[in-house]
Formats: C-alpha cells, structure tokens, sequence
C-alpha cells in the first residue's frame, strides 16, 4: 500500500490532477462571494478592486473582511488536505494550484487576489506550526508597520524558513516559489512603499 502510494506521489499526471483541483478551489472568489452577501456591492468596484480580505476591509465591514480573510484561508488549507493524504508533493501542487487559482480565477477574467490569505491556508496545511508562525509573522508586521503588504511579504518570506526550522526541509521548495509568487503580486505596492505612499490598514488605496 505504501509502494502505491509513494507511485502516486511521484506522477506527474496525479500532481497535475491535484494542481487543477487546487486551482478550482483556489478560484471561487469568496471576497466577491462574501461583499455581496452582506450587501456591499461589487467588490471589484470599491477600494483598490482587489478581491482579498484587505479591500473588503475598506468598505467598512470588519466582519465581512474577517469572513473573506476566513474562507481565503480555508482554500488553501482545504486544497493540502484533500491531497496530503497522497504525499507532501500532491500536497505541495494542490496547494499551488490554490493560490495560482486565487490570483487569477478564469471566473473574473484571470483578476483575482494577490493570494496572501489562500498562501496562509497553504501552510497551514503543510504544517500546522509554520502555518501558525507564518501567521504570527504577518499580525507582528501588520502591528508595527500597520502596513498591509509589508506584513504580507514579511510572512510569506518567513514561511519557507519556519519549514525549515520545523524539520521540514520537503515543503519548502514549494513556500520559497509561493512566497515569491506573493512578492510579485504586490510589484505595485512595492513601488508605493520605496515612494512612501503605501496606504496604511484601513485607509483607502491599493
């Protein structure tokens, strides 16, 4: 059974079938989802047009922002778990794929999220206490610099190294590719922070 296993874990057919399946999961975009429910509109046409917990935080609503940081977070977590059972490599790809899925959604025309919640669920799934830390990571740098993208870039450049200071050397391959798919993702707010314009939490803006 082991053998089986370990022969599932190493094609390339089944990673990919994980990898898709994480997409799907990964693209439902919950933000927009969630404003809606709580009669907040498009939430592509408010703030910054991003579809992340953030934006919905600017419409006022914390706890539809909560929801959306929630159920961001629980994409990726579910798309590890479904897979994990599999082999740490299933895993890795359908927690990929879940992030891919949240940035670029075929649903709202490949513009989604910057994917920092959905990469948090990721870890989460690989390991429960690089997950936690990784988290830890962002509320310390949110709490300091009170600056959303800084806080999300410190975490997701953070994540690879508890992997690694956890003893799980396997996954962080996968957190070093999907940390500097977050860092990408926020080339725009880089610019603004080296300018000294990055909106702070809260405020209007991207």
């Amino acid at each position: 059974m082991l053998h089986d296993m370990q022969l599932i874990e190493a094609s390339w057919p089944w990673l990919l079938r994980a990898l898709a399946i994480g997409y799907v999961i990964g693209s439902i975009p919950m933000g927009v989802i969630v404003a809606r429910l709580f009669g907040l509109g498009d939430l592509r046409k408010i703030g910054s047009g991003n579809i992340g917990a953030t934006n919905v935080l600017r419409t006022g609503s914390k706890v539809a922002a909560a929801c959306t940081l929630v159920v961001d977070m629980a994409k990726g977590w579910i798309a590890v778990a479904l897979f994990l059972q599999w082999g740490d490599l299933a895993g890795q790809s359908a927690g990929i794929g879940a992030v891919l899925g949240h940035c670029l959604p075929v649903w709202l025309l490949f513009r989604g999220g910057k994917g920092v919640a959905t990469f948090l669920g990721v870890i989460l799934g690989l390991d429960i206490f690089a997950g936690l830390l990784t988290c830890a990571t962002w509320l310390a740098g949110a709490a300091v610099t009170r600056i959303s993208s800084a806080a999300a870039m410190a975490s997701a450049l953070s994540a690879p190294l508890w992997l690694m200071v956890l003893g799980r050397p396997e996954a962080v391959l996968a957190a070093a590719f999907l940390a500097a798919w977050v860092i990408l993702r926020h080339h725009a707010n880089i610019r603004r922070l080296l300018s000294g314009t990055e909106p702070r939490i809260g405020n209007k803006g991207a």
